[in-house]
């Protein structure tokens, strides 16, 4: 970081007017409440503290060392120390998550999803909104654009401070793909030529997709169904596997039933992890891999030879365009109203926020990715060859989706991803998990 964290004590207003005849007794007596609170603030705050932060970067996630060394700096800036209850981001933990603010046992910070996801905690009043925050703290976010923070659709109010957006590409394993004959897929990549390419893929011993519909099948649904409607219509939610959304889902979810029914995917598909699947790209055994912004750390981290890895479009059919992406700005940082309230730790969260998004940190996270910042972020002097594909990438989109998924419920969303590896299989169709899912959803 370029500059250290400032730490501005506050100053308490004292010597309020009591009455003149009583003064020499109130110097002897404790201050009012008022004055001893803002006192209380002042000490804590300039004494270090221990602040629990709970994000997404954990386990592999590709931003975790960028993650570490950024809450390493604030640390050695301020005195004050991070304790890391960070995991991977999946459904489970999302429910840990809200299990903890059910129980009281919430985090100080949290990184995490806006929109629907974070529904029940803006209701609950267990997150402070970026306004509350800047009554105090006027520079609060101040390099961001306001408007791309994400809106809570529960009041309009802006909560949390994005680092960085994300969109979602097709990773491709050059070296897989010379080794069978196969060219890699440029911006007219159609649904058609990725299924021959899959086959030769596939007939030369390679698996042609790392993905584990067990655990992370949601990538696949979202441009399977993206294939389905167009970059107007994603986000609508069916109301029923019959209409014309419903349709657009079905369709997509028998495209997955497809692939999985033809041999592309791994064979433990269905009972793998993401890290077990997604290894198969690192070790040269898979071709193709859908995956965000995010992962290109993962690779560079994991790859025994960067150049052999690109990033391109996802395969288009239909009315979408090839260069037509997933993309927006879905998570960000919250400060909790219960470290909001603790004069040891309010000061302390805001400067952690702070200092995780400056532009300089952000620019290290996702220089590629769509971002809030009000000056852009720079893309490193040293950028390798995924880094340039993916800023290629980027520049070359005609359109932005969100992912229709984050207009669903956590419960709504668990049952339908839960029921992918049931509907490949055969155990139950698109259409009765679509409804099943709807019928949640409330």
């Amino acid at each position: 970081m370029k500059k250290a964290i400032a730490f501005v004590l506050a100053m308490a207003l004292c010597g309020a007017m009591f009455g003149c005849q009583s003064a020499p007794a109130a110097s002897t007596q404790a201050p009012s409440s008022q004055a001893d609170s803002s006192q209380a603030a002042s000490s804590a705050e300039s004494k270090p503290v221990e602040i629990t932060v709970v994000t997404s970067y954990g386990g592999d996630d590709g931003n975790r060392a960028n993650y570490e060394a950024a809450y390493k700096a604030y640390e050695k800036a301020t005195g004050n120390t991070v304790k890391d209850a960070s995991g991977t981001s999946n459904e489970e933990w999302k429910s840990k998550i809200m299990a903890d603010f059910e129980t009281g046992a919430e985090p100080d910070v949290l990184f995490y999803f806006n929109g629907v996801d974070s529904n029940k905690l803006v209701q609950g009043g267990k997150v402070v909104s970026i306004d509350e925050i800047r009554e105090k703290y006027p520079d609060y976010a101040s390099n961001m654009k306001d408007e791309l923070l994400g809106a809570s659709p529960v009041d309009g109010k802006n909560y949390s401070v994005p680092v960085n957006g994300y969109w979602e590409g097709l990773f491709v394993n050059k070296k897989v793909l010379k080794d069978c004959g196969v060219e890699v897929p440029g911006k007219d990549y159609t649904w058609d030529q990725f299924l021959k390419d899959c086959e030769a893929i596939k007939a030369k011993g390679y698996t042609p997709i790392a993905c584990s519909l067990q655990e992370v099948p949601h990538y696949w649904f979202e441009f399977c169904v993206f294939n389905h409607d167009t970059v107007d219509t994603h986000t609508k939610l069916p109301t029923s596997s019959t209409d014309e959304a419903g349709k657009a889902w079905t369709a997509g979810l028998n495209d997955i039933k497809t692939l999985y029914e033809k041999g592309y995917f791994p064979k433990n598909t269905t009972t793998a992890t993401d890290a077990e699947t997604f290894q198969l790209m690192a070790d040269n055994k898979a071709a193709f891999a859908i995956d965000g912004s995010w992962k290109i750390g993962w690779f560079q981290q994991n790859a025994k030879n960067i150049d052999d890895f690109t990033v391109t479009y996802v395969p288009a059919a239909n009315q979408r365009k090839t260069t037509d992406i997933i993309g927006g700005l879905s998570m960000g940082y919250y400060i909790t109203k219960k470290a909001w309230d603790d004069p040891a730790k309010q000061k302390a969260c805001v400067d952690f926020v702070k200092a995780m998004t400056t532009d300089e940190v952000v620019s290290t996270f996702g220089a590629t990715a769509v971002t809030a910042l009000k000056n852009g972020t720079k893309a490193p002097d040293n950028a390798d060859s995924l880094v340039k594909a993916a800023l290629s990438m980027a520049a070359g989109a005609t359109g932005i989706a969100p992912a229709t998924q984050d207009g669903l419920n956590q419960t709504a969303r668990t049952a339908l991803f839960a029921d992918i590896k049931n509907i490949v299989t055969g155990k139950t169709t698109a259409e009765k998990a679509i409804d099943k899912c709807l019928a949640i959803k409330g």
